[in-house]
């Protein structure tokens, strides 16, 4: 299968792909991706006793501030008007899992805003719990799913939230 890069121009130079004559579409993107810890990070966190405060609200707008700014962090990637990102936390028996969910209408993919929210939320719980724990895991930070754009809908196998 033979793919033309996107992100390079004829001589090899890194450009921004030209988006000007594509027409807006209704864009939504879900990621995810989980932090492991100890027992008592979880418990403390769970509780709201964590020493630097409210872990999660913190780390929600952490993620939502993050997908404001994708366009800064990532070289290639358009500045968007977002119409709402949120984040969602899980608890698991060892982890929380982080899930972001973007949308707008617009002439490009909102994938990585998604992916990167969920990145710097789970950032955030490290930061705002490594004294209870610094062995904490960040991982599994992927695509769930994607509708809009020439290629439609997409959804991770297994996936199921």
């Amino acid at each position: 299968m033979s793919k033309t890069l996107t992100h390079i121009d004829s001589e090899g130079t890194a450009r921004m792909v030209d988006v000007g004559a594509k027409s807006p579409t209704q864009r939504f993107a879900v990621a995810s991706g989980r932090i492991t810890m100890s027992a008592e990070a979880l418990d403390a966190i769970k509780a709201g006793d964590a020493p630097k405060g409210d872990v999660l609200g913190t780390a929600r707008i952490a993620g939502i501030m993050a997908a404001k700014r994708t366009a800064d962090l990532i070289p290639m990637c358009h500045p968007l008007a977002l119409d709402a990102v949120n984040i969602d936390f899980t608890f698991e028996a060892d982890a929380i899992r982080a899930t972001a969910t973007a949308s707008l209408t617009g002439k490009t993919g909102i994938e990585m805003e998604a992916i990167t929210a969920t990145s710097i939320a789970l950032i955030t719980i490290y930061d705002m719990a490594k004294a209870l724990d610094k062995s904490m895991v960040i991982g599994e930070i992927r695509l769930v799913e994607k509708r809009g754009g020439k290629s439609g809908h997409w959804k991770a196998a297994g996936w199921t939230e």
